[in-house]
């Protein structure tokens, strides 16, 4: 009888591992063309694209709003931290010893120059000058009586009624009381001084700190307490540093002679505390910082700068004329280039749709940027950028504002 041999299986794992294989080739063949296609979807530049990748985003057109490029002129400004610096500052210490008798001011009151602050008691000082006075009465009285003398000996020793010496004698002893008469004014003079240093008054128009003394305190000479500090608030000056990078620019203003103006702006930059001239400049670099100090000077007739207080400045240097202006919010950014979506007319009749055009920023000031690429009159969009491509049609929501034909007209 004869044995059938049974074929062995052994070729099947092969196969089986064969199609695993392919399998996963597939696998990794789907995901690396669905990564293809999300990276050339993220990565397609809106502008060369068109927007395509959001032109099925949205549907019909796109209402925006939209300003008018105007010709006008455009400051340069040079922006800095700043101080505000007093231009006079008195801290007022007693001169003499006493008791405190009257304070005048009241705390942060405005005092003019020649105001009546702090009363010292004046009475033993009164009795100095009372008793300087009468010594000077007397000697001069006995200098008059030396000279009477002086002239009846001369008289006498023309006629030979009298000896040289005695003549000699009496020259002298006018000499020596006109000396003591001297020496009394001197004293006197200085008891005044002292006397008026009893009633101290403001040194210049400005403003009382709080209140240092009070009635009946016992002040000596050589304290350390001062009776009241009087800082000068208008004007007031701000105190910045610039680069020494753009001290040229300034230099070259102030040697056209142009008077430069100086805006000072509250921390958060919203609210404007007042516009000021250029005065001066220090007299060297500061070698740590690269940066020379410069001061402002203002009216500050409303009193918004105050002493010591931090300020954002912004220098006027410069002013450019005849630029074409736009909003800042109308210009984008793709990367290093810069453009803004024209409003142009469609196909269609009345239709509006946008237009990318590439423009080149250049000053910018109090929401307005002066930019080349565009004309005066051209419409370009401020809002819903989101959803604009190349091509869109566009509903304008309002009249599109115009832009100012100047933003700063005091050129230096």
């Amino acid at each position: 009888m004869s044995t059938t041999a049974v074929p062995t299986l052994r070729h099947e794992p092969e196969k089986k591992k064969h199609r695993q294989w392919l399998w996963i080739l597939i696998l990794l063949l789907i995901f690396a063309v669905i990564f293809w296609l999300v990276l050339r979807k993220g990565s397609a530049p809106q502008k060369a694209a068109g927007g395509g990748g959001r032109r099925g985003m949205f549907s019909g057109p796109v209402t925006l709003t939209a300003a008018t490029a105007k010709e006008g002129d455009i400051g340069v400004y040079l922006s800095a931290i700043g101080t505000v610096t007093p231009v006079y500052t008195a801290t007022i210490y007693n001169q003499v010893a006493g008791v405190v008798t009257e304070v005048h001011y009241r705390e942060g009151q405005m005092v003019r120059k020649g105001d009546p602050l702090v009363d010292i008691d004046p009475r033993q000082y009164q009795a100095n000058v009372d008793t300087a006075t009468g010594n000077l009465e007397r000697d001069t009285n006995v200098l008059a009586q030396a000279k009477m003398d002086l002239e009846r000996y001369q008289t006498a020793w023309a006629k030979n009624a009298i000896a040289k010496q005695t003549l000699d004698d009496q020259e002298k002893i006018v000499a020596q009381n006109e000396g003591l008469v001297k020496s009394d004014q001197g004293t006197l003079d200085f008891d005044k001084v002292q006397l008026a240093y009893c009633h101290i008054t403001a040194p210049f128009t400005g403003k009382v700190g709080l209140r240092l003394v009070d009635p009946g305190n016992l002040v000596q000479a050589s304290g350390s307490t001062p009776l009241a500090v009087v800082t000068q608030i208008e004007p007031i000056t701000v105190v910045f540093t610039l680069a020494e990078n753009n001290l040229e620019q300034v230099l070259k203003q102030i040697h056209a002679g142009h008077t430069l103006t100086v805006e000072a702006w509250d921390a958060s930059q919203q609210q404007k505390l007042g516009i000021g001239k250029l005065t001066a400049l220090d007299n060297q670099i500061d070698t740590t910082t690269g940066t020379l100090k410069l001061r402002a000077t203002y009216d500050n007739r409303q009193d918004l700068l105050y002493p010591n207080q931090f300020v954002n400045t912004r220098l006027l240097v410069n002013t450019e004329h005849n630029m074409t202006l736009i909003p800042t919010n109308a210009i984008q950014h793709n990367g290093d280039e810069a453009f803004v979506y024209l409003i142009v007319a469609g196909k269609k009749p009345n239709e509006k749709v946008a237009k990318i055009q590439d423009v080149k920023p250049g000053t910018a000031n109090e929401g307005l940027t002066a930019v080349t690429g565009i004309q005066p009159g051209d419409v370009v969009a401020t809002s819903s950028f989101e959803k604009l491509v190349s091509g869109s049609p566009i509903n304008i929501a309002k009249t599109p504002p115009s832009a100012p034909t100047t933003s700063e007209s005091n050129a230096p």
